[in-house]
């Protein structure tokens, strides 16, 4: 054995004994204070005695930690995740207590409530102790990553190139932060509230910052849709009504997400960016991905393989995650509280409802969920995979309750920034190169709500325009969360209420739905979209009702006579055909309004009544028809303006817009660029998907399974045949999709598998597949301990 092997050796032994004996001395401590913990004999012991029996059962829990704890966590996949991180505690105290009974002589010996808490604590301190060494030797810590990074690609019969560098085309991470506006990221790096990305911005040769512009509809829903799939065609709003079945389509609900990407890949004919070895973790969609983490289209799938559980095991299969991850949920928990009750006590206006089940669905966003997405991001890096997307939460659950500019909202981003900083950090260990990008599906626009503001909801003054009866008092109308939905399928709970809430109690009675700042009106008992005809003749004074409120920007309905228009104060009325930016009833909401509302308009599932609220361009504020004080959904303000954060080394994303334009594009179709960066989710997939090309050559799927990671023959593409590159069963054509027309604005995608080299570059492989590496990193830095 070499001197650097046995330095190596030694150093790896230095720290499993140290950690055992801060363990070691940790039992004493608990021992001495806890009266339910004893590890000495009942006529006791000698000192030599007690630290000798403190050893073995520190040790013996340590192993047992190591070699049990995994497959504890594996068998339990099936418990709900939430009541995973619940059982924690009583998981690590029942190893505790069986590691006290392999004491000889018995000497050990602990209550069940006591040998949780003392469980819990050890854990914490191994843990600490563990990154505490690693921190004092980076060289080591970085030596050691590299080092099983070696031997992964020695197993995989990858050779290193000859000048040191990782081989293979260079994979892509896509981190993205949800609800984190252009102005909100460059006002952070600039505060320094986001060193990780300020370090980006400095940097000539690193990165640049680009803004986007969102479709009307500013919601997760819709942008990942559009970014993941390709197309967000017929997806007017978070939730909206579809008259022929009579359901609410809920973005964040399992069934609809898996709906809606089912349309997108029947309409796209493709299985998604993620396709080609992806990764998709924490999204609502799956992008096509084989490797799926709280992706929550695939939550309402049953079967060995469907449910996207994978990643809970990859993090909580660590005691010590598990405990951190716990005890930062309580704590989470705690600020939430305490921050709501100091809004309240200072009279901060504006501000919503904070009580109840919130703080817990907040500590699940900021906590659970980025902890599991992180570690299974570093996961995906270290096991080699092409291409990784990942969707953060965190910011965009607390500016809904808090304000996108509040004080809570940027500490948020502070913790999200160190998260980045650690993936940054991990790509220099990877076992092939990797290009970060960090984007954002939508901003968020501030302001008081409508309810707060004018004293009834949205649905009230429907119905008041409607002459039906409106309550006295207003009622709260239900706020559109992803992170709410994410928790109650944690919990293996059904998404209940989502579409009783927009059932009318009588046939004839409007459905009133809100995402965000946008509001839907439908008709149940009129067939097809109603005309503004129509309805003037059942209830007169209803458009001009809403057209007329101070808190409503603009109105979009049919009219029999003059194609669809657009209704304002004052009387004022433009077709659609005829809408200009700057001018008319959306003179205020900006360049590309009018395309945006074109688009809309030509939707099957656009609503009777499209409704805008109000928008203030000196404050940028909007008021939202729920309860949100930082909301996206509609027009108006920074929820329009998310931002795209790419290394320079690739194609801009305005020339890469411009070359994926499609040729003969009819002159209804908006265009896919604009002085401001691209317009449209569906632009931001081909700038993405160029990318990827850029890097690792066209994305064809190599395996035999299809888009959302099943067998082939259980899931056919949408095209209704195998694909001619990867050999399969013959199957029958797919009638609803091969009756899907095809998209005019999309790019033909070659069927063929082969791959276009770049000029002068020789052809690589399509993907490089590594065994995952072990030991990953915990998402807040931690290095891995003796379990490791």
């Amino acid at each position: 054995m070499s001197g650097g092997r046995w330095r190596t050796a030694g150093g790896t032994l230095i720290r499993v004994v140290s950690v055992w004996a801060v363990s070691t001395l940790t039992m004493l401590a608990l021992a001495g204070i806890l009266p339910d913990f004893r590890l000495q004999a009942d006529d006791g012991d000698t000192v030599t005695r007690t630290a000798f029996t403190a050893a073995w059962g520190a040790g013996a829990f340590g192993l047992l930690s190591a070699l049990v704890w995994p497959v504890l966590v594996r068998a339990l996949l099936i418990v709900p995740a939430l009541v995973l991180g619940a059982l924690v505690f009583f998981l690590n105290g029942s190893l505790l207590l069986i590691a006290l009974r392999l004491i000889p002589d018995g000497r050990g010996d602990a209550n069940p409530e006591t040998a949780v808490v003392v469980a819990a604590v050890m854990s914490a301190v191994a843990s600490a102790t563990s990154t505490a060494l690693a921190v004092r030797d980076d060289d080591a810590y970085r030596r050691r990553l590299s080092r099983l990074a070696d031997r992964r690609r020695r197993r995989s019969g990858t050779p290193m190139s000859a000048d040191g560098d990782r081989p293979g085309p260079p994979g892509i991470v896509f981190v993205q932060l949800d609800g984190v506006g252009h102005g909100v990221l460059e006002q952070a790096a600039a505060d320094g509230l986001m060193p990780t990305v300020a370090g980006l911005l400095a940097d000539e040769a690193g990165h640049r910052l680009t803004p986007w512009t969102t479709d009307w509809s500013s919601q997760t829903g819709a942008s990942q849709l559009g970014i993941l799939h390709g197309s967000n065609f017929d997806v007017p709003a978070f939730r909206w009504y579809e008259k022929e079945t009579g359901t609410v389509m809920v973005s964040s609900r399992p069934a609809s997400a898996l709906e809606l990407q089912r349309r997108a890949i029947a309409r796209t004919h493709d299985g998604g960016l993620l396709t080609v070895d992806g990764a998709s973790r924490g999204n609502l969609f799956s992008g096509g991905a084989d490797q799926l983490a709280l992706v929550l289209s695939m939550a309402a799938r049953l079967g060995k393989g469907r449910r996207s559980r994978a990643g809970y095991f990859a993090y909580f299969s660590d005691p010590a995650n598990a405990v951190r991850t716990a005890l930062s949920f309580v704590a989470e928990v705690g600020r939430e509280i305490g921050q709501s009750v100091r809004a309240r006590a200072r009279k901060e206006a504006p501000r919503v409802k904070r009580g109840g089940l919130y703080p817990f669905i907040r500590a699940f966003a900021t906590v659970v969920e980025r902890d599991v997405v992180v570690a299974a991001v570093i996961g995906d890096m270290f096991a080699g995979r092409t291409a990784v997307y990942a969707d953060l939460v965190a910011y965009d659950e607390v500016a809904h309750h808090s304000g996108p500019h509040s004080r809570d909202a940027e500490k948020v981003l502070t913790r999200l920034d160190r998260s980045l900083g650690l993936i940054m950090k991990i790509a220099d260990h990877t076992p092939r190169d990797y290009r970060i990008v960090l984007l954002s599906d939508h901003g968020q626009s501030p302001g008081e709500t409508f309810a707060g503001k004018y004293g009834l909801t949205l649905k009230d003054l429907v119905r008041a325009g409607c002459g039906l009866p409106v309550p006295r008092r207003a009622q709260r109308t239900r706020s559109a969360s992803e992170a709410r939905d994410a928790v109650r399928i944690a919990l293996h709970r059904p998404i209940a209420g989502e579409q009783e809430a927009g059932q009318p109690d009588k046939a004839s009675d409007p459905v009133v739905l809100a995402s965000g700042n946008l509001g839907l009106l439908s008709f149940p008992d009129i067939e097809g979209r109603a005309s503004r005809e129509q309805l003037d003749r059942r209830y007169p004074a209803l458009l001009s009702t809403l057209a007329a409120h101070p808190g409503i920007g603009f109105l979009l309905v049919r009219s029999q006579k003059h194609g669809s228009v657009v209704l304002g104060r004052d009387g004022a009325e433009v077709p659609v055909a005829d809408l200009t930016d700057g001018e008319g009833p959306i003179a205020v909401f900006g360049a590309g309004a009018a395309d945006a509302v074109r688009r809309t308009d030509g939707f099957p599932h656009v609503a009777d009544v499209m409704i805008n609220s109000m928008y203030d361009p000196a404050t940028g504020r909007v008021h939202a028809f729920e309860e949100q004080i930082g909301s996206h959904g509609g027009l108006g303000g920074a929820q329009s303006r998310p931002f795209l954060l790419w290394p320079r080394t690739l194609t801009d994303p305005l020339d890469a817009v411009a070359a994926e334009a499609p040729r003969g594009e009819s002159p209804s179709v908006p265009p896919r660029a604009s002085e401001g960066g691209p317009v449209g989710a569906e632009a931001v997939h081909r700038v993405l998907a160029r990318w990827l090309r850029e890097l690792s050559g066209p994305q064809v799927p190599l395996r035999q399974e299809g888009f959302a990671g099943t067998v082939r023959v259980d899931e056919p593409f949408p095209d209704g045949r195998a694909r001619a590159d990867v050999p399969g069963p013959a199957r029958e054509p797919d009638p609803v999709r091969a009756a899907a027309p095809a998209r005019s604005d999309e790019p033909v995608r070659s069927e063929k598998p082969v791959r276009s080299a770049e000029p002068g570059r020789p052809e690589e492989p399509a993907a490089l597949v590594v065994e995952p590496l072990p030991a990953a990193p915990g998402p807040d830095g931690s290095a891995p301990g003796a379990r490791g």
